[in-house]
């Protein structure tokens, strides 16, 4: 009995992961033709490297939209200034 209790408690430990949004902190985002809302995100990336990855391609595919890497509410990289941010 007590190893059958055990059992299902390790199967209900593995239902204890983080929301995607916590596994993968970074988005890449699409802007409206106006660059005043967010259109959609295209990604998420678990870290900041790859996100820039990601941004630098999304800009190939899109060079006049607004393109931005968030982390949480903190705008991490801007086109529309042309500058990454620390």
């Amino acid at each position: 009995m007590a190893e059958h209790e055990r059992e299902r408690s390790s199967v209900a430990r593995l239902d204890r992961t983080p929301p995607p949004e916590q596994q993968l902190p970074y988005r890449i985002e699409l802007w409206d033709q106006a660059g005043e809302n967010v259109e959609r995100t295209l990604a998420r990336a678990l870290n900041a490297p790859l996100a820039r990855a990601i941004f630098k391609a999304v800009l190939a595919e899109h060079p006049a939209r607004r393109i931005t890497i968030r982390n949480g509410t903190r705008i991490v990289a801007d086109s529309r200034d042309g500058a990454e941010r620390g």
